[in-house]
């Protein structure tokens, strides 16, 4: 399986919104997300992403079909919720970089991929200045009904490309759970390295 990789800066990132919505959708239904997944909300917050000065998005391509992709912009373009605790935590906004989101369809995992994204992405933002990178994973519990046996948590491989969890640094998002009746605030453990 040949898989190429292609870098897209905000001036070529609206014609690859379309398939990066269709992708997040199908990867964050999965655990430990289980989103279910809106086009009209993809297409809000992929938009808004896309105006972001700095934004990155980083695809992989099995031919002409996008298998997995990794976004990245100045923490100031991400929505509020993401920015205060890492502020509250006693870093200055302006000088993170936040990396959005990491999806790979379950086929294409395994092959280094994971790395790939947060090399480019981390590359993109010493580019740009910034002092630090950051990203969200969501809290759930150990004994969640949906959560797979054999699910391996990625914390090993975080710590290996030198991020840690930023103690008390607690972001909280909505989205609607696979099956649920309405969203509800799930809790995302902010992670932060020195670039």
């Amino acid at each position: 399986m040949t898989l190429s990789v292609k870098v897209l800066r905000p001036d070529a990132l609206h014609a690859a919104l379309s398939d990066l919505a269709a992708l997040r959708i199908s990867v964050f239904q999965d655990w430990p997300y289980l989103y279910d997944g809106d086009a009209g909300y993809e297409e809000r917050y992929l938009e808004r992403f896309a105006e972001a000065p700095g934004a990155i998005l980083v695809t992989t391509w099995d031919g002409d079909h996008m298998v997995g992709a990794a976004t990245g912009a100045p923490l100031g373009e991400h929505d509020a919720a993401f920015a205060e605790p890492i502020a509250a935590a006693g870093f200055d906004p302006a000088r993170v970089f936040y990396c959005a989101e990491s999806v790979l369809l379950k086929p294409y995992r395994g092959q280094g991929m994971g790395h790939r994204f947060f090399d480019l992405r981390e590359a993109h933002a010493r580019a740009l200045g910034f002092e630090f990178s950051a990203f969200c994973a969501v809290i759930r519990q150990s004994d969640h009904p949906a959560r797979p046996q054999s699910y391996r948590a990625l914390d090993s491989f975080w710590r290996e490309r030198g991020y840690a969890a930023l103690d008390g640094a607690i972001a909280k998002y909505d989205w609607r759970d696979v099956g649920a009746p309405r969203e509800t605030t799930k809790r995302m453990q902010v992670w932060i390295r020195s670039l």
